[in-house]
């Protein structure tokens, strides 16, 4: 048998560029959350729209060549809290947006939005300048646990943000959160079953993790055991099971036609620019991708930008880092991903990548054929194991 050679060994060549999508990030928030890791700041002085969209449109312009005639499939904003912009702010910032980029006529453009900032008007005024998909990040219905993540709304007002955001949009995502302090199995399963008593789009239900560089990591509250929090994951995907949602990514659950177009491209490993403070972008040229990160704090991206320099960071990934990027996003998806992709997506044979396969394989976290692969029920529940296999250099 012939030892395929490492992925070192290889260049990666690419016939055309994967379809490409546009993030903004605004990062301004009204408290910070003391789980939250993102790169977001407290407005405590307000927040200089006026001159955010100035920095964002001068740091669009000078990054244009590296996207030069390819067309925008869907736009993200992204925070921090971006509803707290105004709509006349956002309807500026999308203009100015489609003016710089060709943007597909029917792009999928997605604000995210923090239930203690909802207007009727303004969330009219936001689909009025061009949103069509709201992201709400209510993280649960019970008011002692959205106390207990320093979140900013109760319980009440969560309700009334996804009234409105019902009344508005066609395509309403609410982001749920479980495995929070002191909370039982019955309170999680709660928090679902009003979420999905909505008959929101879709659904995103996230583990509570305790991240580096947060309130949380440093002064840990008490949270649900392993066991615990596992039963949990299993009643959610059931319950949103019956109701008719797809479980199509890890935390991710949509209604048919509802999955999230934007993170669709970023798991099947697509390209997207970034604009805004802390913003990453990966971008892919005829032998190399690209990862670049703007600069974090909000007046020194502006300061930056508006000088024609934005990106902080730069680097080409690395050939033998290929095949663990591609598969850090691919396996998320519980449908797996189709061979050819690999190579489309890194450019290289899918070869480089048979001996964590096998090992994979061997292991039960993944289930190939010669068209697919995707992993195993076992494989979504150990997905960091199966990730591991594919860190690791090959020998």
């Amino acid at each position: 048998m012939q030892i395929p050679p490492p992925q070192s060994q290889h260049t990666p060549h690419f016939d055309a560029p994967p379809p490409l999508a546009l993030y903004v990030h605004i990062p301004w928030c009204v408290r910070k959350c003391p789980y939250c890791d993102f790169n977001s700041h407290e407005a405590r002085e307000g927040i200089p729209e006026d001159a955010y969209i100035d920095a964002l449109t001068r740091d669009l312009e000078a990054t244009l060549p590296d996207v030069w005639g390819r067309r925008v499939q869907s736009i993200f904003f992204g925070g921090g809290t971006p509803s707290l912009f105004s709509a006349a702010a956002l309807d500026r910032l999308i203009t100015m947006l489609r003016t710089l980029l060709p943007v597909e006529p029917l792009a999928e453009i997605t604000l995210e939005a923090n239930p203690g900032t909802f207007e009727i008007e303004k969330f009219r005024g936001f689909r009025a300048a061009g949103v069509n998909r709201l992201s709400i990040g209510i993280q649960s219905f019970n008011s002692t646990h959205l106390k207990s993540l320093g979140r900013i709304h109760d319980d009440n007002e969560a309700r009334h943000a996804v009234d409105i955001a019902l009344e508005t949009f066609d395509n309403v995502n609410l982001d749920l959160m479980y495995a929070l302090p002191d909370q039982t199995i019955k309170q999680a399963i709660a928090d679902i079953d009003i979420a999905r008593g909505y008959g929101a789009q879709h659904l995103s239900a996230y583990h509570l993790t305790l991240e580096p560089n947060t309130l949380f990591h440093a002064h840990p509250p008490p949270l649900p055991d392993d066991d615990i929090a596992a039963t949990m994951q299993i009643e959610i995907e059931a319950r949103l099971a019956d109701s008719g949602y797809e479980h199509y990514e890890t935390s991710a659950f949509a209604q048919k036609h509802h999955a999230c177009l934007h993170n669709l491209n970023y798991w099947h490993f697509g390209d997207y620019l970034g604009i805004g403070a802390g913003a990453h972008s990966k971008l892919t040229a005829t032998d190399r991708v690209t990862r670049s990160m703007r600069f974090k704090q909000p007046k020194s991206y502006m300061t930056q930008a508006l000088a024609g320099n934005a990106v902080q960071e730069k680097h080409e990934i690395a050939a033998q880092e290929m095949g663990f990027e591609f598969m850090m996003n691919a396996l998320r998806l519980n449908a797996g991903f189709p061979l050819a992709l690999f190579q489309t997506r890194t450019g290289l044979p899918l070869n480089v990548i048979e001996r964590p396969l096998q090992a994979a394989e061997a292991r039960g976290l993944i289930a190939r054929d010669l068209t697919h692969i995707l992993p195993t029920p076992l494989g979504q529940r150990f997905l960091n194991d199966l990730l591991e296999i594919f860190l690791q250099s090959p020998k």
